[in-house]
């Protein structure tokens, strides 16, 4: 959990994020306002070695709150469709969003967990305490093969998180050895035993999390001796695919913990750098954080102004990066992001489970196209969590479950994964709150390896639609198609009693005008264009 608070947004050289002009923001968007002057934008031919990677689309299991357990993981006698104990229409629905990567087993709970306590017959485990996450005792049934297994049936690459913090650096080498190696050593001949005769293959690996805060309250100086020292004992085995090594990197803007890292630990000893930031309502980390469902629109408008911010994080690590980096070799992973609101009334506060809405879904495709226009850098994303905790994909209750807005943001970007990026160039109008103003549009656009052309647009302001002329440079089409994810409130949510309260919907405020785009963009929207 991020400390700090984060700097203001700033007018970006990134022109997708500029501002210029006036627009009011309103009440909670009820029909369409009258549109402001139509906003000129032109799609780039970009570079075709700039791709968008799949992994900044990845999501997070952390053991906490109802996420793994009563989550992914359910009691046998539950009736829903099961793998095990594995439950498949959670599984099913993160497979239609194909989802690239998953984040085990935290976070803060990753710098307690020792991975031999969760292998063996399921009996013979160890209870453990989660002294994180709502002191709540947990039986282990939930471990590696569990966890790999999980990833099996989603198609997706697993990222490890080790234990540094409490951990020694003997097992997390053990662990590597268990899962990578084939040669006739005892922790190998375990694995077998438990169940696995081929080694996994695991690549990513987190060494530490969050090592300024509960990952040990180290310092960047002290933090990059660790690392290096548990790096060194990183080995890959024959067989298996090179270790990804990932570094703990900073709390939001905290540009001392980049630069002693990217100064210290030489290139070849790290293949990605963490970065973890998230959005309050309030900006702050004390007291409220700010609801869930139930907002004003200032509080709607707060929420916004506080998710632009990454742009200018993102921005400030990447230039801290290039300096050491100018090639780009190591990977910008934002593994932690997301809504952090106040948790929902009467639930446990160690759970963290909180209800998601359509401004968390303009959260998600605003803070998805910042990584997209800045894909150079940033090469992987996890979303903080993806049942059940925080701004969530997913959410249970028992044999229910229901799918949030957030989930059918991810649903409309994946035509983006591992695409060309398309650079934009556009002034966004401004949404206007008091003496506040932030930028009321911003976008993203890409090319696949079958030509078709998506560009994801957002509209922040509640009462105002936004119209564009596009013109695409080298870009040959004949039509163009869409989807849109907006509702009449903009704390609009779903309920187990009403699940598609917010959900897609084909967009049809776009079409062809000579060799350029026009559309309209209602308030408080999500729209994905694709043109053939």
């Amino acid at each position: 959990m991020p400390l700090s608070s984060s700097p203001s947004p700033t007018t970006s050289s990134i022109s997708a994020f500029r501002r210029v002009g006036l627009t009011l923001g309103l009440g909670l968007g009820l029909a369409y306002g009258s549109a402001a002057q139509t906003v000129q934008m032109t799609v780039q031919p970009g570079d075709p070695k700039v791709q968008v990677s799949k992994h900044i689309y990845g999501h997070f299991a952390e053991h906490l709150g109802r996420c793994v357990y009563d989550g992914f993981w359910v009691d046998e006698k539950l009736n829903v469709p099961k793998q095990g104990r594995i439950r498949m229409d959670i599984v099913e629905a993160l497979r239609k969003i194909k989802v690239p990567n998953l984040r085990w087993p935290g976070g803060c709970f990753a710098d307690t967990y020792h991975w031999h306590d969760g292998v063996g017959p399921t009996a013979q485990r160890p209870n453990m305490l989660n002294m994180w996450w709502g002191n709540n005792l947990e039986d282990n049934s939930f471990g590696t093969h569990e966890f790999l297994e999980l990833c099996k049936l989603l198609g997706t690459e697993p990222y490890l998180a080790a234990n540094v913090g409490s951990g020694t650096v003997q097992e997390m080498a053990g662990w590597m050895e268990y899962l990578n190696s084939n040669s006739n050593t005892p922790l190998v001949m375990e694995r077998r035993k438990n169940g696995h005769p081929e080694p996994y293959g695991v690549s990513w690996w987190g060494i530490g999390n969050e090592s300024w805060g509960c990952g040990g309250n180290m310092t960047a100086d002290y933090y990059t001796d660790v690392y290096k020292r548990y790096a060194t004992f990183a080995h890959n085995y024959p067989g298996s695919p090179p270790l990804k090594k990932i570094v703990s990197g900073a709390n939001g803007d905290d540009a001392n913990w980049t630069e002693t890292c990217m100064k210290k630990i030489p290139l070849n000893m790290m293949w990605g750098l963490t970065l973890h930031q998230y959005t309050l309502p309030t900006g702050s980390w004390t007291g409220s954080k700010g609801k869930a469902t139930g907002f004003s629109e200032q509080e709607y408008f707060n929420t916004m102004r506080n998710c632009l911010r990454m742009e200018a994080i993102v921005t400030k690590h990447s230039a801290i990066m290039d300096k050491y980096d100018p090639q780009k070799k190591v990977a910008l992973l934002v593994d932690e992001w997301g809504v952090w609101t106040d948790v929902e009334p009467g639930t446990n506060p160690g759970f963290l489970f909180q209800q998601n809405s359509l401004r968390d879904a303009l959260v998600a495709g605003t803070t998805l196209n910042i990584f997209n226009n800045h894909a150079e850098r940033v090469r992987g994303a996890n979303l903080a969590q993806a049942v059940n905790v925080l701004q969530a994909l997913v959410l249970t209750d028992k044999e229910r479950m229901l799918l949030t807005p957030t989930y059918h943001v991810f649903d409309l970007y994946q035509v983006h994964q591992d695409a060309q990026l398309l650079p934009l160039q556009f002034t966004s109008p401004e949404y206007v709150m008091g003496a506040e103003k932030i930028p009321a549009l911003n976008a993203s656009a890409s090319k696949d390896k079958n030509g078709v052309v998506h560009i994801s647009l957002v509209n922040l302001d509640t009462q105002k639609s936004q119209k564009l002329e596009t013109a695409l440079a080298g870009v040959n089409w004949k039509s163009v198609s869409g989807r849109i994810l907006t509702s009449p409130k903009v704390n609009d949510y779903n309920t187990f009693e009403k699940p598609n309260t917010v959900k897609l919907a084909s967009f049809n405020g776009a079409k062809k005008r000579g060799e350029k785009l026009a559309v309209e963009i209602p308030p408080q929207s999500v729209v994905v264009l694709e043109l053939k």
